[in-house]
């Protein structure tokens, strides 16, 4: 959380060639420690101190204030001038931080024991079960090996980290295409594709935050991952094939139902690891989707590139951006294969470079 604030400082301080050069430096460097940790980080908290009955509901709420957030950043910059926005930006990293400091208690204490460290939550009460102790996993850093074992402990978590990784690809290659797509196609600018964003949150925030708890009581999170990666597919089919201007703005309201994957996909895997590896968990989910975040664009531009070029194999400018859609129908299928599985309390172990089961 410090570390996000120093970037934004940097412009917030002035935005001279040489300070955007050293925050493009630091941003890089900054990034590789922050971006998607932060937000896999707060999943496990939560996880820590949310029963399990519950904690689909609450991952949507709190995704659903992320939308939120998203859709109030992007109004503000209408109305702010950029060395504000950049003041504004900064201050608010410095208010999530201390925030943070204050108000949220450690979810897990280290307690010494004849000189072997353990672990124990604080807060996580199950509603049947009582309070959840945990074991270490790991008596060092956690290696590669880890992470497939990771994998192997559950085939509810390796079918959701393969949709973690279609899902990924799908939305990063859609975004990488989108803008220059609509520009092509519809002579949009800046400020409608800005507006199409400010419409993908609004609907995105009023689904997780009022819809998703009811449905997924209802219907149970595995059927709503299947629903909400079912629309998002269709949401980007609808973009690629566009008529007409408004079409993309239809697209866009599918947010009510394809906002539900994410929140799904995280609750499911937190299911699956113990009370100690919620962090892991969150994190191989999370360096899944960075790692699809990098193999889209060198996909998915490209392609854009080509179709949207005066040459093009054939006439279909959408083309990149129904290819990202069947990249959310590879998650589709496989979200549908996912079952309800028993979730696991007990730690798996690692030991000597070997994956023990419980």
């Amino acid at each position: 959380m410090i570390l996000t604030i120093i970037p934004l400082a940097i412009l917030a301080y002035n935005r001279t060639k040489n300070y955007y050069y050293a925050y493009y430096v630091l941003k890089t460097l900054t990034a590789m420690v922050c971006e998607g940790s932060v937000h896999c980080l707060a999943l496990a908290y939560v996880a820590d101190n949310v029963p399990e009955s519950r904690r689909v509901s609450v991952f949507g709420i709190l995704t659903g204030i992320g939308s939120s957030a998203f859709v109030c950043g992007n109004l503000s910059t209408r109305f702010l001038s950029p060395a504000s926005t950049f003041q504004v930006s900064a201050s608010v990293a410095v208010i999530a931080t201390v925030y943070m400091r204050i108000f949220l208690p450690e979810s897990i204490n280290v307690v010494v024991e004849n000189g072997v460290s353990t672990e124990a939550n604080v807060g996580l009460l199950d509603e049947d079960k009582g309070p959840k102790k945990n074991v270490r996993i790991f008596k060092t850093m956690p290696s590669f090996d880890d992470t497939v074992c990771l994998l192997r402990s559950s085939l509810t978590f390796s079918q959701a980290a393969i949709v973690a990784f279609f899902s990924n690809l799908g939305d990063v290659g859609l975004h990488a295409a989108l803008l220059y797509y609509l520009k092509a196609s519809f002579h949009f600018n800046k400020n409608q594709f800005a507006d199409l964003m400010v419409i993908t949150g609004i609907a995105g925030t009023i689904s997780q935050m009022l819809l998703m708890p009811m449905l997924a009581t209802a219907v149970g999170e595995e059927k709503l991952l299947s629903i909400g990666l079912f629309f998002n597919c269709a949401h980007m089919i609808l973009y690629s094939i566009a008529w007409s201007a408004w079409v993309p703005y239809a697209a866009a309201m599918f947010a009510l139902l394809s906002v539900f994957s994410t929140p799904c996909l995280r609750s499911i895997a937190s299911k699956q690891v113990g009370p100690s590896e919620q962090g892991k968990a969150q994190g191989c989910i999370s360096g899944l989707g960075s790692f699809a975040n990098v193999v889209s664009p060198l996909v998915f531009s490209p392609l854009t590139a080509l179709f949207l070029s005066a040459s093009p194999p054939f006439h279909f400018p959408g083309f990149s951006i129904a290819c990202a859609g069947f990249a959310l129908m590879i998650a589709f299928a496989q979200s549908i294969m996912i079952r309800a599985a028993p979730p696991i309390i007990s730690s798996f172990k690692v030991g000597n470079g070997i994956c023990v089961e419980p």
